[in-house]
C-alpha cells in the first residue's frame, strides 16, 4: 500500500478522505498501540483520526500501527533459544555436555560409560538448533518490561492526502542528488508509478534514479525524459529486463515488444545526432550493447542511422576514443598536464582524479584547473572532494575500497601524503563554493545537536532499509546500560543457517574477545543460544552490559550455511537499548533504537561498530559485507579481517552536518535546539521532529537530509 510506504519513509501519515464521525475510540486505541511500540501519534493526527467515522478510522489506525512496527522489527515473533534469556544461559561447555548426555540417554546408553564417536557432528544433536518452547512459553518466563525514562518515542505525524504526500516524496526522491540503494530504487519505482501524471522534478541528477523513472513510463507508454547518454538508454533497458540498472551485474535482456523498440533507438538515435562524442561510452559496455542489439534489431529501423552506429560502436567496427582513455594514455605516458588538460572538458571526473593529479610535479596547473571545475560540478562531487581531501595529510592505517552493494576490499596506503599548506588550501577553496551553494532560507535555521555527528548523505547505495538507518560513517550517542544486539531471519527454500556474533577490540584493534555460538559468555557479554534453521523465522541475541564491554563492539552477522542476505524471504540485524531492573521479553518494540536490513552480497554483514570515546558509547554505522567462505563462516575466521575494516573506517573523517551548519552560520541566524519551542517559524533540522514549533515551520529530518546538500 501508497500510504504504508510513505508512513515508513517519512513517518508522517497520509490523512483519510473517509467519512466523518466519532472515532474517538478508534484514536485512544491507536495512541495506545502506538506507545506500545515505541512510537508517539502528533495531536493533529489523533484529532484526525477521532474526527472520522468507526470504520475509515479503523483502517487508518490499522494501516499506521502496521507500518510502524515493521518498521521496528515488531511484525514478527522473536523467540530465544534460551527462553529465559539473558538469565538461564549456560557455559558453553556445560551446554554441549548436557547435550551428549541426552543424545546418549535418546539411544538407551549408559552416559557413566559413553564414548564420543570419532567425527560426531556436534550440530547435529538432538534438540540443537531448534526451538524447544513455543513463543507463548518465552512470555510466561519473563515480567512485563518495566517503563523507563529511556525508552524511545519516536513522533508520527499527520501528513496532507495520499496524493500529496507521495508527490512530495516523489519529487524529493527522484530529483535528488544522492544515489539510492536496492531499497530506495524500490521505493521510487512504486512512487514512479502513482505520480507518472502529475509534477515531474526539474532535474534528476542520478542516473539510476532516471532508469527507474522511464522505465515506469516505457511501460506506460509516456515519453522518455532526462536522456543524453547512450549509457541512459543502456541502464533502462537493464532495468525494465529485471537486471541492474547500476550496471554493476550483467543483465539478461528480455524481449521487447515492437512499440519499446522503437522507443529505446529513437532515444539512442537522437543521443548520438546531438552529441557523436558520446558514442565513445559505448566500448565500456561492449558486450552488454552486443545482447541489447540481439533483442532492438536496429537493421530493421533504418530511419535511426545514428542508433546503429552505437552497435557498430560495440562490434568494433569502429573506434571512438573516450575521454577516459585519453587521460589514461596521458598518465601512462608520465604527462600530467595533457591528463589534467583532458580531463578539465569533465569537471566530475576531474575532480575526481585530483588527488592523482596532485600526486605530481605539476601541482600549482592541477590547483588551478580544479579551482576553475568547482564551479560546475555537482555539488555532491564537492563534498566528497572535501572529505577526500582531509584525509590525506597523513597515511591511512588501510586504505579501503567500498562498492555499491557495500563489499569491502582493504589494501596498504602507498599514497604520498599531500603537503597541509595544499590540504588547507583546497579544502578552503572547496568551502567557499560549497557555502556559497547551500540552501538560503528566510528564517532562522534551528539544528538539534543530535544530527551534527549524522555524515552527510553522499551516497545511498550501501545503506539499506529499515528504522533510524544513518548513512556510513554516522555517529550516533548510546544511553542506556545494556546493549542487547538482534538478528531475525526467514529463510526461502532450504535450511537455512544465520549466526550473531560480537567481536570485542582494544584501544589499539586487537582482539579482546568474542561471544558467538561457540562461546556464549565472556566478560559479562551473553549470547541467547545458536539456532540453525528459520523455516518459520528464527532469532538470536547477544547482550553486553557497556562497563564489562572493551574500546570497540563489533557486532556481525554470519551466514553458516544456507541462503545469502540477498536469497533469504527476510532478515534484519538491530540494537537495544535497556537500564538496569527493566527485565522484560529478548524483544521489545519500544527499546530498540535502529533497525536494518541485510541485503548485501557478502557471506558476512558488518552493519555497526560501538566505540567507547572521551563523549561517551557511540554507535559507528559500517554498512559493510564481507566476500566470506560459501559456508562455515565463524567470528574465530574473521577477526583480523574484520578489524582491519573497522579501524579503516573507525578512523577516517567523514563530511558531516556539523560541516554544513559550520558553513551556514556565515550567511544564515543558525541556532541549536535546546528542547524549548521558538518564537517565530524556524527552519528545523534533526533526526525528529520536536513537539512545539511554530505554525509555518519547515522540517529537515532524516528522509531529507539529502535536500540540504549543496546543488
Amino acid at each position: 500500500m501508497l500510504e504504508k510506504l510513505i508512513i515508513q519513509r517519512t513517518l508522517r501519515v497520509p490523512a483519510s478522505t473517509g467519512a466523518a464521525g466519532d472515532g474517538a475510540a478508534v484514536a485512544r486505541q491507536l495512541d495506545a498501540a502506538l506507545l506500545d511500540a515505541g512510537f508517539g501519534a502528533s495531536r493533529e493526527l489523533l484529532e484526525h483520526v477521532g474526527g472520522l467515522a468507526p470504520g475509515p478510522a479503523m483502517d487508518l489506525a490499522v494501516t499506521v500501527v502496521g507500518a510502524v512496527r515493521e518498521l521496528v522489527g515488531d511484525h514478527v515473533r522473536h523467540n530465544a533459544y534460551f527462553p529465559r534469556f539473558p538469565d538461564g544461559v549456560p557455559d558453553t561447555m556445560e551446554f554441549w555436555l548436557e547435550r551428549l548426555r541426552a543424545a546418549v540417554l535418546a539411544g538407551g546408553g549408559d552416559p557413566a560409560g559413553a564414548r564420543v564417536p570419532p567425527g560426531l557432528n556436534l550440530l547435529g544433536l538432538p534438540g540443537y538448533g531448534t526451538y524447544r518452547h513455543t513463543y507463548a512459553e518465552l512470555l510466561a518466563a519473563h515480567d512485563e518490561l518495566i517503563a523507563s525514562a529511556g525508552d524511545r518515542l519516536t513522533p508520527v505525524r499527520l501528513g496532507g492526502t495520499v496524493r500529496a504526500e507521495a508527490e512530495r516524496l516523489y519529487l524529493a526522491m527522484a530529483g535528488g542528488s544522492t544515489p539510492l540503494g536496492t531499497t530506495g530504487l524500490a521505493v521510487l519505482r512504486e512512487l514512479a508509478v502513482a505520480c507518472a501524471d502529475g509534477p515531474q522534478p526539474a532535474t534528476i541528477p542520478v542516473r539510476e534514479n532516471r532508469a527507474v523513472l522511464n522505465g515506469v513510463r516505457l511501460v506506460l507508454g509516456r515519453p522518455l525524459t532526462a536522456i543524453d547518454t547512450t549509457t541512459d538508454v543502456l541502464r533502462l533497458a537493464c532495468h525494465v529486463s529485471g537486471g541492474d540498472a547500476t550496471l554493476a551485474e550483467p543483465t539478461r535482456f528480455r524481449a521487447f515488444p515492437r512499440r519499446e523498440r522503437r522507443v529505446l533507438l529513437a532515444a539512442l538515435h537522437d543521443v548520438v545526432a546531438a552529441g557523436p562524442a558520446k558514442l565513445a561510452d559505448v566500448a565500456r559496455y561492449a558486450e552488454r550493447w552486443k545482447r541489447l542489439g540481439e533483442r532492438l534489431h536496429p537493421h530493421e529501423y533504418p530511419q535511426w542511422p545514428h542508433a546503429a552506429d552505437v552497435f557498430a560502436v560495440a562490434r568494433g567496427e569502429r573506434r571512438v576514443p573516450s575521454l577516459a582513455g585519453r587521460a589514461e594514455a596521458a598518465f601512462r605516458a608520465g604527462d600530467t598536464r595533457t591528463a589534467t588538460a583532458v580531463l578539465t572538458a569533465a569537471p566530475g571526473m576531474l575532480l575526481r582524479s585530483a588527488d592523482r593529479l596532485l600526486r605530481t610535479d605539476s601541482r600549482a596547473a592541477v590547483v588551478d584547473a580544479v579551482t576553475g571545475a568547482l564551479g560546475t560540478a555537482s555539488g555532491r562531487v564537492l563534498c566528497a572532494l572535501r572529505e577526500h581531501v582531509a584525509n590525506r595529510r597523513v597515511p591511512a592505517s588501510a586504505r579501503m575500497f567500498t562498492g555499491r552493494s557495500g563489499r569491502a576490499w582493504v589494501g596498504p596506503d602507498t599514497r604520498t601524503p599531500l603537503p597541509g599548506d595544499l590540504v588547507d588550501e583546497l579544502s578552503a577553496r572547496l568551502d567557499a563554493e560549497i557555502g556559497a551553494r547551500l540552501p538560503v532560507f528566510g528564517r532562522p535555521l534551528l539544528v538539534d545537536p543530535a544530527v551534527l555527528d549524522v555524515a552527510l548523505p553522499l551516497s545511498g547505495k550501501a545503506a539499506a532499509g529499515g528504522f533510524a538507518v544513518l548513512p556510513r560513517g554516522s555517529r550516533a550517542a548510546v544511553t542506556g546500560d545494556l546493549l542487547r544486539f538482534f538478528t531475525y531471519w526467514r529463510q526461502r527454500d532450504r535450511r537455512t543457517d544465520y549466526d550473531l556474533s560480537v567481536l570485542l577490540l582494544d584501544a589499539s584493534f586487537h582482539t579482546a574477545g568474542q561471544v558467538s555460538w561457540t562461546n556464549y559468555r565472556h566478560a559479562g557479554v551473553v549470547h541467547s543460544g545458536d539456532l540453525t534453521e528459520a523455516a518459520d523465522g528464527a532469532t538470536e541475541f547477544i547482550d553486553v552490559p557497556r562497563g564489562s564491554a572493551t574500546t570497540y563492539v563489533v557486532p556481525q552477522v554470519y551466514v553458516y550455511a544456507g541462503e545469502a542476505f540477498d536469497e533469504v524471504a527476510e532478515s534484519m540485524f538491530g540494537y537495544q537499548v535497556r537500564d538496569p531492573g527493566q527485565r522484560g521479553t529478548p524483544f521489545d518494540a519500544r527499546t530498540v533504537r535502529a533497525r536494518s536490513e541485510l541485503r548485501g552480497t557478502g557471506r558476512v554483514a558488518l552493519p555497526m561498530v560501538f566505540a567507547l570515546s572521551e563523549r561517551g558509547w557511540q554507535a559507528i554505522w559500517l554498512h559493510l559485507y564481507l566476500r566470506g567462505a560459501p559456508s562455515f563462516n565463524r567470528v574465530e575466521d574473521n577477526t583480523f579481517t574484520v578489524a582491519d575494516r573497522v579501524r579503516a573506517l573507525v578512523e577516517r573523517d567523514y563530511l558531516t552536518v556539523a560541516h554544513l551548519v559550520g558553513l551556514w552560520r556565515d550567511r544564515a541566524d543558525v541556532r541549536m535546539w535546546d528542547g524549548r519551542p521558538p518564537d517565530e517559524p524556524v527552519v528545523f533540522v534533526g533526526l525528529e521532529a520536536p513537539d512545539g514549533l511554530p505554525d509555518g515551520s519547515e522540517l529537515y529530518l532524516l528522509d531529507r537530509l539529502t535536500e540540504l546538500l549543496p546543488r
